[in-house]
């Protein structure tokens, strides 16, 4: 699966001269947590979360608080911006959530922001790759780490008539001679399936 078929299109952005109460009326107004900012040209120059503008903003006690919401948001902008291509694969996306601790990661293509992806995004994505999202059933079925395995474990799933709906593939604790094989099978009762498995 491409980033272009998880991304958001839709991207609330701000350029870098708008100001920090902007950026907080727009995160509150969208129920957002980031908003990217650009350039004329559209492209990404920063990017502004929730806990940038909390961390920025005194204490609404503090008699310095409308100044400090009237600063341009380039003060308080992370750059530079880790950023993705709409044909990046989405695992590796997944990866750079994993790595850097993102919340999100604007798409950018022939330099201009097209989108953005979320922990949201990349969720849904997880659960239509396990095919979570359809009514099904799941079977491991642990096997030697050896070639063929995969056809030959299919082909018995095959003979019973039963539609694959995702496949994954996982070692077996610790033992490099041994993978799991997790099928997600198209049936409410997997007992018949299983029998031939075993």
């Amino acid at each position: 699966m491409l980033v272009e078929h998880v991304m958001s299109t839709e991207v609330v952005t701000l350029p870098p001269t708008a100001v920090i109460a902007e950026a907080l009326q727009l995160l509150e107004e969208n129920k957002i947590r980031h908003i990217p900012i650009i350039n004329e040209e559209r492209q990404i120059v920063g990017i502004v979360s929730d806990r940038d503008i909390r961390d920025a903003a005194p204490s609404i006690f503090d008699s310095e608080m409308e100044e400090t919401l009237q600063k341009e948001i380039q003060t308080i902008m992370s750059q530079p911006v880790v950023t993705v291509h709409p044909l990046d694969f989405a695992a590796d996306t997944a990866k750079i959530f994993y790595d850097k601790e993102f919340a999100c990661v604007p798409v950018v293509s022939e330099g201009k922001l097209v989108g953005i992806v979320t922990e949201k995004d990349m969720l849904y994505t997880l659960i239509q790759l396990t095919g979570t999202h359809v009514q099904s059933s799941q079977i491991n079925v642990k096997i030697p780490d050896r070639p063929g395995m995969l056809p030959e474990v299919t082909r018995i799933i095959g003979n019973r008539k039963v539609n694959i709906v995702s496949v994954l593939i996982y070692p077996y604790n610790d033992n490099p001679n041994f993978k799991v094989i997790a099928f997600r099978i198209q049936t409410m009762n997997p007992v018949p399936t299983i029998e031939d498995l075993r």
